[in-house]
């Protein structure tokens, strides 16, 4: 996974970085607090977190390209840490997770442990934020791996990672442009 972001990084970053998330990143935040840790968990072009710094969170960002969290250092002006999903090993450290379109690399065999590890990670009452694209199974683009959920495989998936609960569910359109036709599974969820 992580090759494919390596040899495409400066491509990725110029087509990510723009984007505009501030709509999700609202619905998120409002379950946060104000000036909150939030861990931005595939930071990617580091696009959120520096919006997260902006408005007053600590962040901790990681990715586990070497050569996107090299661009997103810079970008957001602080080191951006290169982990995957299957180290985080952190406990009580945060009161938000945001992992916006980045999951959805994760094997759905390793999902549960990986959703487990960032509960762990959550504060109580910690809220989560997820996206991946909608529909089931997964699939090969190239030699990166999608796992897709739908609802019923979101709801499924947290139950195996109690004590995680849905707070809300809902998809929306792709907001790269262009790319209109393609859906996101988004969930707000909440550490019980």
């Amino acid at each position: 996974m992580s090759n494919y972001y390596n040899d495409n990084a400066a491509r990725y970053f110029a087509q990510t970085v723009d984007v505009e998330m501030a709509p999700l990143r609202e619905r998120f935040l409002a379950l946060v607090g104000p000036g909150g840790h939030i861990l931005d968990a595939g930071c990617g072009s580091g696009r959120d977190s520096l919006a997260f710094k902006n408005e007053g969170f600590r962040v901790t960002a990681i990715d586990a390209s070497h050569r996107l969290a090299e661009l997103a250092s810079a970008h957001i002006g602080q080191a951006v840490q290169v982990l995957r999903f299957q180290e985080v090993d952190w406990t009580d450290a945060f009161e938000g997770i945001w992992a916006c379109a980045s999951l959805l690399h994760v094997p759905k065999s390793e999902l549960p442990g990986v959703l487990g590890r960032l509960c762990r990670a959550l504060k109580h009452s910690g809220a989560m934020y997820v996206s991946v694209k909608y529909g089931k199974g997964e699939h090969a683009v190239g030699n990166r791996l999608f796992t897709n959920l739908d609802e019923s495989g979101l709801y499924e998936l947290v139950q195996q990672a109690a004590p995680l609960e849905v707070v809300e569910v809902w998809t929306s359109p792709d907001r790269r442009s262009g790319r209109s036709n393609e859906q996101w599974l988004n969930a707000l969820l909440r550490k019980a």
